[in-house]
């Protein structure tokens, strides 16, 4: 059985307006330590987005969006934050912002595989749709 690694996450969000605090969830960062993973993946559901915020620019949003996924692999790609440690480039990730795209508080957990950790984290957080309570 495959040992448990403590990861942390945060989710992120679009919030076109945050004097409303309205947003939609629309990808999840992973960072786990000990196993050397960080990865974020982003899904934009243009027709839910619109639908909740009409006058939303998509495409811009797309392009932040691939940002955070290039700073999450890493690399010159990324510019300088790029080339930055896993976890520098995760805290700068997870930072609280007060721009379009914003993050969750991080979360903490544990797993055997954060990239299977990561599919589960997406279907629930970002591609469920929402349930009424």
């Amino acid at each position: 059985m495959p040992a448990h690694r403590a990861f942390e996450y945060a989710v992120v969000r679009v919030v076109p307006r945050v004097e409303r605090e309205e947003f939609l969830n629309v990808g999840v960062i992973l960072y786990c330590k000990a196993l050397r993973f960080l990865a974020a993946r982003v899904h934009v559901d243009e027709a839910r987005l619109k639908a909740v915020f009409p006058d939303i620019d998509v495409d811009e949003v797309r392009r932040h969006l691939d940002h955070f996924v290039r700073v999450a692999q890493g690399g010159a790609d990324a510019g300088p934050i790029g080339e930055l440690s896993q976890a520098e480039r995760f805290r700068w990730l997870s930072a609280p912002r007060s721009t379009i795209i914003q993050m969750s508080p991080a979360h903490a957990g544990l797993c055997a595989d954060p990239a299977n950790t990561l599919d589960h984290l997406m279907a629930t957080r970002v591609l469920s749709p929402a349930r009424p309570q």
